[in-house]
Parts: structure tokens; sequence; C-alpha cells
């Protein structure tokens, strides 16, 4: 029904009552009103349109006389109009000047304004008037109170009225606000002095995996668990002491990062009863920013060690001159000689970790793509056993991960590798056992495990094991292999935990334990196959990746150039734009995206590049750049993933 037919069918209802009624705004200006109002009052039309001042028609009544003789119209007027503004509810019975009297009842409107019913009751008046005196029987104090009680009656009737309407206003303002809070993807909770909760949106369990939903009326300790409760209770302490304060904990039970916000709920004379908790899930938000923190750590290392490197490595190519020349030495005494070569070798072994300096400080880039974690275990595991003694057992244990896991795949088998390794060494000559297992940590992490039957990690060990050049292989080891695990994991947002078995699961024995949590990150969908416009001067490589591309059922047209490009750039069914950033001509891959990125509706712009991750160009790229070399997977993940900026 159109609003004009929906206001003519409403004023048509208003005048069949024969009751007259006017509500007026918050601004005191009549909103509606029907046709008995008029004609009980004998107003002017202009009176009764929606927008005339209530003090107008105040006025035109006051001059008229219905209120009777006054002395001043104008204060009349504003005593009126005061009245009104106050909105109280109210109910009078008035007699006119006309005679007439007419019940008036009042009750304010929770949008501002009031509405008002008036009731001509001159019949019931003058029927109470001749009860009043023909019944000789009915004494003037029953009769006086009968008149107070009907009085009383109405007032009544119209508070209730006003209450009513308050009450359901009220529960309308409730359920908004309970459906607000349920809503939001939080918990928003309110707990008493005795630390009972009072109040829940029934979020705890969503954003702390394994807690009670039903907690209104439960002290939080029942609701949490005692490794939680133990966390929080502080807090919770503090803040009903008075003190407002933001704190984040790591959620045992689900590994979850879990910031946490009281308020204390103060009565109005100053005692607090209570607090108000905020309770947020923050995981992702931690595992970037412990990413990005490591990511500043190697920035800083890598500008503290280049210079040095730099220096070593004009030294150790010195070193490796004269020892050239020495060794070549005719008639040099083969002590000498064999002096000679260990020296090339120790150069060489220099040069071998400047090479391992470079790849932990420098610039690092990751490519994360779907891997299936079973597959690659049992990859590892199939690589890995030739190279373990026949005594020594690798046992692989591989729980539900619930499906592919984005993640750098080679990255992850080499620091697996290299914790194998680790554990084979420790266990030497004697049998064991080296058990590798992986499992999804509720829907946060991914845990893989590398523990073995050896020795354990020493005191020492157990606090250093993770600084660079740290051994206890004396000049077997280079002290770099589990700071390169260190780094691939932070990089990953995640983070790495070494412990004794004998002392982390109370199983007896000894061995050494290290678990690595990375973040738990599905991969997207595949991108839609569509039309790729390749941008690559080199036509080897464009044949390469024109073939990639093909495979995963793109359709693909060429340039060579970036002006070629523009020329290609209008097709209208075009989805995507893959350029390298060196491009022959005067105009850079770069540039190109720039000059399409400026078009409405353009096509989604990506750039591949063999520079480094640490490279103005590159680092200028205004849309995301895959680096060179990269595998089909690599380029299928990038293509899928969303429009993020530029890449690291």
């Amino acid at each position: 029904m159109a609003d004009e037919d929906f206001q003519k069918l409403t004023q048509a209802g208003l005048n069949l009552i024969q009751q007259a009624l006017s509500i007026f705004d918050r601004d005191l200006r009549l909103a509606v009103s029907n046709r008995q109002y008029r004609i009980m009052f004998d107003l002017p039309e202009e009176l009764t349109r929606p927008g005339t001042s209530f003090a107008e028609t105040i006025r035109f009544l006051v001059l008229r006389g219905e209120y009777g003789p006054v002395a001043d119209p104008e204060a009349a007027v504003r005593f009126r109009v005061d009245q009104a503004r106050a909105f109280v509810p109210h109910y009078m019975e008035r007699l006119r000047a006309n005679g007439r009297t007419i019940a008036v009842e009042g009750s304010p409107l929770p949008q501002g304004g009031w509405v008002t019913v008036y009731t001509d009751i001159t019949a019931i008046k003058r029927q109470e008037a001749l009860l009043r005196t023909r019944s000789e029987e009915l004494s003037e104090q029953v009769i006086a109170h009968a008149e107070r009680l009907a009085l009383t009656n109405r007032e009544l009737a119209a508070s209730n009225a006003a209450l009513e309407e308050a009450k359901r206003e009220l529960t309308e303002i409730e359920a908004r606000t309970r459906l607000v809070t349920e809503m939001t993807p939080a918990h928003i909770a309110h707990v008493d002095r005795r630390r009972v909760y009072t109040f829940s949106n029934r979020r705890l369990s969503e954003v702390m995996p394994g807690s009670r939903s039903d907690i209104v009326g439960r002290p939080m300790h029942e609701c949490h668990g005692p490794v939680a409760a133990a966390q929080i209770l502080p807090a919770i302490d503090r803040a009903l002491a008075g003190e407002a304060l933001v704190f984040e904990i790591t959620h045992a039970p689900s590994g979850r990062r879990i910031r946490i916000a009281l308020t204390p709920d103060t009565a109005p004379d100053g005692t607090v009863i209570g607090t108000y908790i905020l309770s947020t899930d923050v995981t992702a938000e931690a595992q970037a920013r412990a990413a990005l923190a490591h990511t500043a750590k190697r920035e800083l290392a890598a500008q503290l060690t280049s210079g040095l490197a730099h220096d070593f490595a004009n030294l150790l190519t010195i070193i490796l001159g004269l020892q050239g020349r020495l060794e070549r030495v005719p008639g040099l005494p083969p002590e000498a000689a064999d002096l000679a070569a260990a020296t090339l070798a120790a150069a060489r072994r220099g040069g071998t970790l400047l090479d391992r300096i470079a790849s932990i400080s420098g610039p690092r880039e990751l490519r994360p793509q779907p891997v299936a974690v079973d597959r690659l275990l049992a990859d590892l595991a199939a690589m890995t056993r030739p190279t373990l003694p026949e005594t020594v057992a690798l046992d692989l244990s591989v729980g539900d991960t619930g499906g592919p896991v984005l993640i750098e795949g080679g990255s992850l088998q080499d620091a697996l590798l290299n914790l194998v390794l680790n554990a084979r060494d420790a266990i030497g000559g004697r049998a064991g056992t080296i058990r590798l297992s992986a499992r999804a940590l509720r829907d946060t992490w991914l845990e893989l495990v590398v523990e073995d039957t050896g020795p354990g990690f020493s005191a020492t060990a157990l606090d250093r094991a993770l600084d660079p050049f740290y051994t206890e292989k004396g000049g077997e080891g280079s002290g770099l292999g589990l700071s390169m695990v260190y780094d691939f994991v932070k990089l990953s947002g995640g983070t790495v935990r070494l412990e004794n078995r004998d002392a982390a699961d109370g199983e007896g024995g000894h061995g050494a334990r290290v678990t690595l949590r990375l973040p738990l990150r599905r991969p997207g969908p595949a991108a839609v196959p569509g039309l790729v416009l390749l941008v690559e001067d080199r036509e080897e490589i464009r044949t390469e990746v024109r073939e990639m591309l093909r495979a995963m059922g793109h359709a693909v047209i060429e340039a060579g150039s970036a002006a070629e490009a523009l020329d290609l750039a209008d097709l209208p069914e075009l989805d995507t734009v893959l350029s390298d950033i060196h491009l022959a001509g005067g105009m850079t891959g770069v540039d190109l995206v720039r000059r399409l990125a400026d078009r409405p509706d353009g096509p989604r712009l990506r750039l591949m590049t063999s520079l480094p991750p640490g490279d103005a160009l590159r680092a200028a790229a205004p849309c995301p750049v895959l680096g060179k070399p990269f595998t089909a997977a690599e380029l299928a993940a990038f293509l899928a993933a969303p429009d993020q900026g530029p890449a690291p």
C-alpha cells in the first residue's frame, strides 16, 4: 500500500471516532488530529492542519473565552504552553464556556510530544447531578467519595496507559540491545563483586573454545577452567578495586590470543558493584604482529651485519688468494702444504657461514601455497629414513588437519628435516626413536612436534639453542640450523618451544621435544579461469608462464612491452594483467599497472620479478608482486589471493 493511501485510510478511521483526538510533536506542532477535534472546539480549518503551533491554537481558544475571563491572555497562553512542554501524563475534567463538560486525557509519547483524547461527558455529569438531587437515600459523603473514586480511576487508567507504553518501549530497547550484543563477534559480559556472571551474550565458548556457554549465575572459575581463571581473575580483582584495564592472554586449551577489556561498574555513590567484560579473539592480529616484529628484527640485523659481512668477505677473498698462491709455491714442505690446505678449507667454511647469515638476516619473502600436510610429512619421511642409522627408527603420526593448509611447504620441510637430523645426532650411536607428529589445534594452529629418545637438551641449550652460532656439536655444527627454523616460524607468525620429554609430559625417560606452531590458514577458492594478459619481454620466460596459466584453464594473450600491453588492455573480457617489472622500452611494469589502475572497472593487476624484496623499484609496486622463480602452484595461489596491496 502506498504511503498516501495509508494516510488516507488512517485519517478516515480517526474521523469515525466519536472522541476528539490530537497529537502534537516534541516541538508542540500539530502532527495528527481528527474531524471531531475541529467540531468539538469549533476550530477554523487552518488550526487543524499539520504543523500548526500549539501556542496559536491556545491563543485562539483563550481569546474566544474557552477558559473563561482572562486578565492577561498572553500569560495564560504561556502558562498552558509551559504545562504542555512538561509532557506529564494527566487527566482532568473541564467545564467549557458553552456549558458542556469535557474529560481531557493526555499521555507523553516515547518519541517526544504527546497525544490527547477529549471526551464530551456532559450527559454523564447531568446523570450524576440528577442522582445527587433525586436520591435521598445516598448521603452527600457517599456521592462525593464515588465522584472522587471515579476521577481517581480515570487518572489511574491514564497513568497505566502511559506505563504500558513505556514498558513496551523498554522491552523493544532491551530486545534490540540483546540482538546487537549477540551479533557482536566478541564476548560481552558483566560480573558482580562475588565474581559471578550476571549477564552474557552467550559468545564465551566461541571466543574461548572449551568454556561454558550457560554462565549467567555461575562463578567465573567454574566457567573458564583453572588455567584460564588463573590468568583472568587477578585482573578482575583489580577492576573490582576500580581500575579500568586492557590485557591479553593466551588461552591454553585453544592456543588463541584473547584481548580482554575490563570497565568497573560504579554505583552513583562511587561504590564499585561489578565490572563489564569485553573479550575479543585477536589471534590473527597477534600472529601478524609477531611476523612484523620479526621482520623488523631481521631488517635491523641485516643493516648491522651487511657492512661487517662485506668487509669479512673481502678479507676471505684475500686469504683465499694468498693461501692459493702459497699452496702453489714450488718445493713447499708437506707440513706447510697441509696448513695451507686447512686454511683454505676454513676460509671456504667462512664463506658458507656468510651465505647462511645472509639467508637469516637479509630480506625474505614467504610464498605460502596450499599444502597437504600428510603428503608433505610422508615425503619427508621417505627422504629422511635413508640418512638414519639402522638402530634409529622414525615414527610418523599425522592427525586430521582438515584438508590443505596455506603454508610455505619447502621451508617447512627444510625446518623439519633440520630437526630430525639434529635428533639423529643427539641419539648418536645408540638405539632410539624419532617421532614426528602433526595435528590441527582447533581452528587456530597447525602444531608439529619432533621428539627423540636421546639425552635431551642441557639447561644451557634450553636457553640458548635458538641463538645464532650456538652449537653443542663442536666444530661439526655451524649453530645456524635451529636459528633458521626459528626464523621461518616467526616470519610465518608462529611459535617455537623447546623442552625435554621427562619435564614436559611426566612419562619418564629422556629426550628432547621441539614444538612448532604455525597459523592454521586455509587456502581460498582457486582463481576462476579468465582471460590473462601476460607481459614479459623474454620469450623463453613468457613461454613457461603461458603454459602454467593455460594448465590452470586461463586463456592467455601476450605482450612483449608495456606499450603493446596498453593497446591490448581495453579488451572487454580481460580479467587479469600479469606483468614483469623489468620490460624492454621506456616503461616498467610498475609504470604499466599505475596507468591501468586509473581505469574504472579495470582488470586485476599483478606483477612478477626477479628483483630481491628490498629493491626500491619492487617496493614501489602498487599491487601484489610474485618473486621469480616460482612454481605453478605458487603462481596459482598468487592469482587466487585477494587484492591486498603490494607484497612486502
